[in-house]
């Protein structure tokens, strides 16, 4: 799921820098690198060491059947592309194309967070939901730069803090899954 998050953020790096030479807008080059660096390295990194330092098992435990749930994502794409293609259609053919795949992956993050009971599934979906939203900045022209940084900086903040979570949460139930902590609370009412 690691490799899986970090591939999507490379392409999201290259589609900043393809942006950038088609607008002309050294902003999205910067935009580029600066999440080839923190989504592309420096946050597989870190969820990789998280896996690693508490030990975490590689099969996740789903709410609904996989087929359902891949059901349920191709449903999602198509919802996207039927709600974003006729309502943008004096926009430009790859801003339109750009907003329908930002839309994909937000609404795809969501329901990885919905299906997926582990923790730090959940974390990627969140993270895959920003990313979805930064598509979305570098796709339109105009966006400016501040706007992208501030998206970027508000996830890494965020993933420190979650970082900080999980490490309370392993030491207070032993887990990161979040079916033995709901279990501990019925339990405890």
């Amino acid at each position: 799921m690691i490799t899986l998050y970090q591939s999507e953020a490379l392409v999201l790096s290259a589609a900043a820098l393809w942006q950038g030479f088609a607008q002309h807008e050294l902003a999205l080059y910067l935009t580029g690198l600066i999440t080839f660096a923190l989504k592309g390295l420096l946050l597989p990194w870190g969820l990789r060491e998280i896996v690693q330092r508490f030990g975490m098992i590689r099969a996740v435990e789903t709410a609904l059947p996989m087929a359902v749930s891949m059901i349920f994502g191709l449903a999602l794409i198509g919802i996207a592309v039927l709600v974003v293609l006729p309502s943008t259609e004096a926009s430009l053919s790859l801003t339109r194309e750009d907003l329908a795949i930002a839309l994909s992956v937000v609404l795809l993050g969501l329901l990885l967070m919905i299906v997926r009971r582990n923790a730090l599934a959940q974390i990627i979906g969140f993270l895959s939901m920003e990313n979805g939203l930064v598509l979305a900045a570098i796709g339109m022209p105009g966006m400016p730069f501040v706007a992208e940084f501030s998206v970027a900086l508000l996830v890494l903040l965020a993933f420190l803090v979650v970082g900080v979570f999980l490490l309370r949460i392993r030491e207070h139930f032993d887990t990161l899954d979040l079916s033995g902590i709901e279990q501990i609370e019925r339990r405890g009412r």
